[in-house]
């Protein structure tokens, strides 16, 4: 699974079980509870692996988004057994914008689902990257507290 994390929404995505295409998984609202929505929908999947989306800025830097990002994915990783990674999605909301615009979804059409469509181009991203072997070198693992992994 991946995760877009948001102010107002976190996006979930999917794959199938041998992990060849991403989909839609749904949205979750932000707000006390969202981990723990995420983290239910994570075990009733039956995932193993949850990537959380890191936005770094265009130098390669982090700011606040970044730190929300992080946090969430800490507190994630303490709610499921899943492993959970932080990967890079500097572009995957525009992508993901410029692929609705493609297809003729307005703007307007697009707030309800593009934090899902941003997680699908996450978890597309992390599948490629599994797929050729550089999962440990472009993800980062996110340790459970108390834990020396």
């Amino acid at each position: 699974m991946a995760v877009d994390v948001g102010t107002v929404r976190v996006g979930l995505a999917a794959s199938d079980p041998d992990g060849t295409m991403a989909f839609p998984a749904g949205t979750v609202q932000r707000g006390a509870d969202a981990v723990a929505q995420v983290a239910a929908i994570v075990a009733e999947r039956g995932a193993t692996s949850v990537f959380v989306g890191l936005p770094k800025t265009l130098a390669g830097g982090e700011g606040a988004s970044a730190a929300d990002a992080r946090a969430f994915a800490q507190e994630l990783a303490e709610h499921t057994d899943a492993a959970i990674r932080l990967v890079d999605e500097r572009f995957s909301t525009s992508t993901a914008t410029g692929a609705m615009r493609a297809a003729g979804r307005s703007a307007k059409q697009q707030r309800s689902v593009i934090d899902q469509a941003a997680a699908v181009v996450i978890l597309e991203s992390a599948l490629d990257v599994d797929r050729h072997g550089n999962l440990s070198t472009v993800t980062l693992e996110v340790a459970r507290k108390g834990n020396d992994d």
